[in-house]
This record gives C-alpha cells, sequence and structure tokens, in this order.
C-alpha cells in the first residue's frame, strides 16, 4: 500500500517529493488519488503542490510540518544521502563569518535546476537558486562552494584579508581540501578567484 512505502521512505515532518516517490506500480492519477485520500484522513498533510509531509505532534498537539527552509535544503542541497547542491552567496558568508548581514534570500547552487539563476517561492519564503560551473557530488561540494565565493569575495566580506583569509583557511583545512582539488576546478571560474587565492593566502594551507 501506498501509505506503507511512505512510511518506510520518510520520517515525521520530512518533505516528501511527489516526483521522488518509488511508486513503479502506480499511475500518476491515481497516485494524486490516493494522495488526496490520504490527505483527508490526516495521514499526510499538504505544504505545497508536489510536497507532503507525515504530520509530527507537537507538545500542543498541534500537527508540525517541515519549515521552507527544510523543504529547500531536501530539494537543492541535500536529503541526507545525496548531495545536490551548496549555499551561496551571502548565506555561505554569514556562515563562514565574513559577514553579519543575513541575506533576505537565501542563496544557493543547485544541480536541481537548469536555469541560470531563478527565484523560488516555497512556502512564503523566496530563495536564489543558481546552476552551478561544474556538477556538483559529495566529493567536491566544498571545493565548489569555496571557489564559488571567490569569485565575488570583496563583495561578502566584511573582514579585513588577514581576518578573512584565517576563516578561510580554516575551513579549507577542516574539510580536508587539498591543492589537487583546488587545481582541478580552478579553472572554471573567472580569473577574480586566481587573485583571491593568493590574496588570501590560501597556497599557505597547502604548505
Amino acid at each position: 500500500m501506498l501509505v506503507d512505502e511512505i512510511r518506510k521512505q520518510y520520517k515525521e515532518a520530512e518533505p516528501i517529493f511527489v516526483n521522488d516517490l518509488k511508486t513503479d506500480d502506480i499511475s500518476r492519477p491515481a497516485l494524486t488519488q490516493q494522495l488526496g485520500t490520504l490527505c483527508r484522513n490526516h495521514v499526510i498533510e499538504k505544504f505545497d503542490n508536489g510536497i507532503y509531509y507525515i504530520p509530527k505532534k507537537s507538545r500542543l498537539q498541534n500537527s508540525v510540518g517541515p519549515s521552507a527552509d527544510t523543504i529547500a535544503r531536501y530539494k537543492y542541497v541535500t536529503d541526507g544521502k545525496t548531495v545536490k547542491g551548496f549555499y551561496s552567496g551571502y548565506t555561505f558568508a554569514n556562515q563562514l563569518g565574513i559577514t553579519t548581514q543575513v541575506p533576505a534570500r537565501v542563496e544557493i547552487v543547485s544541480n536541481n535546476t537548469s536555469a541560470i539563476v531563478r527565484e523560488v517561492v516555497i512556502g512564503k519564503q523566496r530563495f536564489i537558486v543558481r546552476k552551478p560551473a561544474v556538477k556538483i557530488n559529495a566529493d567536491n561540494v566544498y571545493v565548489l562552494q569555496l571557489l564559488d565565493i571567490l569569485k565575488d569575495f570583496d563583495k561578502y566580506s566584511e573582514e579585513s584579508y588577514e581576518s578573512a583569509g584565517e576563516k578561510v583557511r580554516e575551513f579549507i583545512k577542516s574539510h580536508g581540501i587539498r591543492k589537487e582539488d583546488i587545481d582541478r576546478y580552478i579553472r572554471k571560474y573567472p580569473a577574480s578567484v586566481f587573485r583571491y587565492y593568493y590574496e588570501l593566502e590560501m597556497k599557505n594551507v597547502f604548505t
């Protein structure tokens, strides 16, 4: 039964994307009908078109579902199994600690978009999703995330080069990024990346 498959594949309050449901033996019209029945019986809840979840009861017995941020992370960044993208721009700069700015729209670079850049609305929240220069996977995600922010580093950083460079070098060390990893992908990015690579003394990490 569909409900058994859903409970087997998903946890409570975890986003369920219809396109990802493994239901080879059910036609799309039949799937839509069955999902509607499960919603009416409150077995699952609908977050938005094509997105459902198994409701989780809070301490106040209210039905709790995934946030817009969680939906975006599962769809564009990672579902915990497959790496699809990474946070970028001011979003990543804030995580890296080189800016205190908190962007109104979370920025993401993801394999899961065909557009060079587009705005996505999830719930009431807006996200900017960009196509990557190189296909992202678990092995290269941190290298590409670093090279991506180096494209416009001065735009995002509020820190001195000395302070920002230290945080960048710490990121490199903490994620085990090697010089050969940088060399493999850096030519896919603008010349500004080379400049920041040397001005931030990133090469010192590998010596």
